[in-house]
């Protein structure tokens, strides 16, 4: 199994550019002698093109800057989540794999020529300025991004920590552009946030999957039951606007709830080293040259604690491969809104010690043989979006199956969502509670545990009720044989 990950390569399943691949090189073997022959006619056009331009364009251009664009164009043709990585784009994406980056700390795709916002990532300058999922960028200071390759986009929204960038944001529901200029940073993503939310009750929230979030995760689960002083009677597990990143995170998070040796997800694509089975085993999660297992000092009833996972359309891609095993396995109650749908693996193959493309090479299913692509995970309990001061949080909400040349689900040949229906459906009041805006607010927007996130509230209603059920189906001790009285 190692043997074929790494022949695999660097696999990523993150949402969006810059989200998540493991950081070693591996030559690319040649998969068959007998490929097919090259199509000359195109190549000759391909050629026919590229002098026309060297001849004729108004001003010279370079033969690399030609290559490269062809290149970018090839790659960016097929799906959303392939690309062309020259050294720049690689050493960003290795920056954000490993936790820190500078930028604004935005997850973002292109979508009908405008930079579309899979998710703004938490406590980052584009967090703190309110940017939403679902957001698009018009323009980037006074350049318009119509036109601009996302990468190009990417670029100049990074940049000096300290130095201004100005973002002109469409958004639904308002009528005129927002101009919002934000300070770039050194981006440091806490991949886990955790809090005793009540006596007896966990909530953690995993922010994007990446190189020590297994590691970080189990640390949070032992604080927690530490701080309770007393087992845990149920956990939230919060997997809304996590846009995706490594698979061997995802495999360990989820294997942190669910029994040894239980299957995770499964890959199926092309070539055999694309198809793989992931399993709730240390050799799947750990990281390069870890002896020790992180996972092997947890609380023994850690697999058995009742759990809620919460999702929502920005939880993407590796959240959706930890929501579909729990889910798969009944483990947890899946609770929220439809999630992203992106059932995609991305692989970096190199194709010199410089440059290489990150390619779509399978599409992952969960342990029953579920494909999420174009589908996305369907909660068990739907709980809308809302808070309680009366304002959705719904952002301008686009999946998988919105963006031009995703994937088909296998399953489904138009690979538009209906899914499976949820079990139950949890609307807020209408109208909701509003606050007064005078009235001084002790509760802040960015508290971990808000009593303001209805989905959240309600997601603990729900954890309880599940907890209940199992107090209620244990077997019940015999009761003490009465003693007899001597006559």
């Amino acid at each position: 199994m190692k043997q074929k990950l790494q022949k695999l390569g660097l696999l990523c399943v993150g949402a969006s550019l810059g989200v998540a691949v493991s950081l070693s090189f591996n030559a690319v073997a040649d998969k068959d002698a007998n490929t097919n022959p090259l199509p000359i006619d195109e190549l000759r056009a391909f050629s026919t093109v590229f002098g026309l331009i060297k001849q004729n364009y108004v001003e010279p251009v370079e033969d690399k800057k030609l290559i490269s664009e062809a290149i970018k164009g090839m790659v960016a043709g097929l799906d959303p989540h392939s690309t062309y990585l020259d050294a720049k784009d690689f050493k960003d994406l290795q920056e954000t794999t490993q936790g820190e980056f500078g930028g604004l700390g935005l997850e973002v795709n292109m979508e009908d020529g405008l930079v579309r916002i899979v998710s703004p990532i938490e406590d980052t300058p584009a967090d703190k300025a309110g940017i939403k999922a679902g957001d698009y960028i018009a323009k980037i200071d006074d350049t318009q991004v119509q036109g601009m390759s996302l990468t190009d986009a990417v670029n100049k929204m990074r940049g000096k920590a300290g130095s201004s960038v100005t973002l002109t944001i469409l958004r639904k529901g308002e009528a005129k552009p927002l101009v919002l200029t934000l300070k770039r940073a050194v981006i440091q993503v806490q991949s886990v946030k955790f809090k005793l939310a009540e006596p007896d009750y966990g909530y953690i929230r995993v922010t994007q999957f990446q190189e020590r979030t297994t590691e970080t995760l189990a640390k949070a689960i032992e604080t927690l039951y530490k701080d309770n002083k007393a087992p845990l009677k149920g956990i939230v597990l919060d997997l809304r606007n996590d846009p995706g990143g490594l698979l061997n995170s995802a495999v360990g998070v989820s294997a942190a709830f669910l029994p040894k040796g239980s299957l995770v997800v499964y890959t199926e694509g092309r070539t055999a080293d694309a198809k793989i089975r992931l399993t709730a085993d240390r050799e799947n999660y750990l990281r390069p040259g870890n002896k020790g297992d992180y996972l092997a000092s947890l609380p023994k009833d850690i697999k058995n604690v009742p759990l809620v996972v919460l999702v929502n359309g920005g939880s993407a891609s590796a959240s959706e491969i930890v929501a579909g095993a729990l889910q798969d396995h009944k483990r947890a109650l899946v609770v929220g809104t439809q999630s992203f749908g992106k059932g995609s693996v991305q692989t970096i193959l190199p194709i010199d010690a410089t440059s290489a493309v990150k390619l779509t090479t399978a599409r992952y299913y969960t342990p029953s043989g579920r494909s999420i692509q174009a589908k996305g995970i369907t909660p068990d309990i739907e709980i809308e979006e809302a808070t309680l001061n009366g304002r959705e949080d719904n952002g301008l909400r686009i999946r998988e199956a919105d963006l031009e040349h995703h994937l088909d689900n296998p399953s489904d040949k138009g690979g538009k969502s209906d899914a499976s229906k949820p079990k139950a459906v949890i609307r807020p009041k209408t109208p909701l509670p509003k606050v007064d805006a005078s009235e001084p607010d002790s509760d802040s927007p960015r508290e971990l545990v808000s009593k303001k996130d209805y989905q959240l509230q309600q997601a603990f209603n729900v954890l309880k009720v599940q907890q209940l059920l199992q107090q209620k189906d244990q077997p019940k001790a015999d009761p003490a044989p009465k003693a007899k009285t001597a006559k």
